[in-house]
């Protein structure tokens, strides 16, 4: 093996074929196979990846670790205290996403501080919304229900702004949030679901000695922990963590999904629903519209930069216009209800999401048949959602800020 390392010191593919074939005895000889061709740059690239380790180690006193922490228990205690004015019917329960998100993006802005404009925006529209948000009478009206349904994905926005900090324009930096929020959702419902077998088990084991801590249990400490695990997964999802996971996950679950709701759509149209006519209906069409959306654009951005086409690009193109056409019926459905019920807050909030997702998906079906024809590259399609983004963002304050003046 040794003679063989040093006689190939100029065929680098031959050298891998080696290693890959015979790892240890590979390791073994290449010590004396170094130490006879010192000068030779290619074994000491060799010798960089047999021997190589990471200088920095993990360690509890990392600041970027202890600054989690920190943002950890406060945005528990946080949380906790809204949750207390929440059930005092005092505020909105809404009022909880501001136990998290601005946690969230002081995470992101102490990673990747911004110039001072970026930060003084930022905190001045997570202030405005939080007074705005409680400066409306909490009562069931359409307009104020939608602005509860709709500040969510503005605060959404203002975090993705603290991710992307200066390069907020930048489409590399949006794909990146995206792909943040794909892994974010994996890695927390992970632990979730941990976290919800050690609450079983506490349950349990003090009903064994007669005692009922559900309630206290749930206020002081599912709570706490659920807003705390959020700040953990960020920071998680920060170093990488679940970087391998997620794409696989998008390989099977796209044509998984697929499958799914060709055959249920298959079904509705053999049972005869009509989202014309029943108003629950479009609401669930509508909801499998997101849903297809979500999970498409999650397929997207986890897909690599390779120009060479695989059945995932096919699967997500059928997603799309399968999207398209949900989009198309749902349009058709809301236009209807318009047409011979007059218009409200709802319906013209649903009609504007539904007009801005359809023009979002004949971007990204063209973007695709493009790549598909060998015309474009990925990066189109990566162009057709990152850039459409603020379209969402602008539309969500638009319903937030203005709909409860209007109506």
């Amino acid at each position: 093996m040794n003679n063989l390392i040093t006689e190939n010191i100029s065929n680098p593919h031959e050298l891998e074929r080696m290693y890959r074939k015979e790892p240890e005895a590979f390791k073994k000889s290449f010590t004396s196979a170094w130490e006879q061709n010192p000068d030779s740059q290619v074994l000491a690239v060799w010798f960089e990846r047999l021997h190589f380790k990471e200088i920095e180690k993990p360690s509890l006193l990392r600041k970027d670790f202890l600054f989690m922490g920190i943002l950890a228990i406060l945005a528990g205690i946080t949380s906790r205290i809204i949750f207390q004015f929440v059930e005092q019917q005092v505020i909105a329960p809404i009022n909880l996403a501001f136990g998290i998100l601005p946690f969230m993006a002081a995470y992101f802005v102490y990673q990747n501080p911004p110039k001072r404009g970026v930060l003084y925006t930022l905190i001045a529209l997570f202030v405005v919304s939080g007074f705005y948000l409680n400066m409306l009478p909490l009562v069931q009206k359409d307009s104020v229900i939608l602005v509860y349904l709709h500040l969510p994905i503005f605060l959404w926005v203002l975090v993705g702004l603290a991710f992307t900090g200066n390069d907020y324009g930048a489409g590399s930096m949006r794909l990146a949030y995206l792909k943040f929020n794909g892994e974010f959702c994996i890695l927390y419902a992970s632990m979730a679901i941990s976290g919800m077998l050690l609450t079983a088990l506490t349950m349990q084991l003090f009903r064994f000695v007669g005692m009922d801590i559900a309630e206290f249990y749930f206020k002081n400490v599912v709570l706490f922990g659920a807003v705390a695990l959020a700040i953990v997964a960020v920071y998680l999802v920060s170093r990488n963590l679940s970087k391998n996971i997620a794409p696989y996950l998008s390989k099977i679950f796209s044509p998984l999904v697929l499958a799914t709701l060709l055959v249920y759509l298959i079904t509705v149209i053999w049972v005869g629903k009509n989202p014309f006519l029943d108003r629950d209906f479009l609401l669930s069409f509508n909801g499998i519209l997101l849903s297809v959306l979500a999970v498409t654009i999650f397929s997207i951005t986890e897909s690599g930069k390779d120009e060479k086409k695989t059945i995932t690009d096919y699967i997500n193109f059928a997603l799309i216009v399968l999207a398209l056409l949900i989009d198309s019926v749902a349009l058709s459905a809301i236009a209807f209800r318009l047409s011979s019920y007059g218009i409200t807050p709802n319906r013209l909030a649903v009609l504007v999401v539904n007009i801005l997702i359809w023009a979002n998906l004949i971007w990204i079906m063209l973007s695709y048949l493009h790549f598909l024809q060998n015309k474009t590259g990925p990066g189109a399609i990566r162009d057709a959602v990152t850039k459409y983004l603020p379209v969402y963002g602008l539309w969500a304050a638009f319903v937030t800020f203005v709909f409860p003046l209007i109506f």
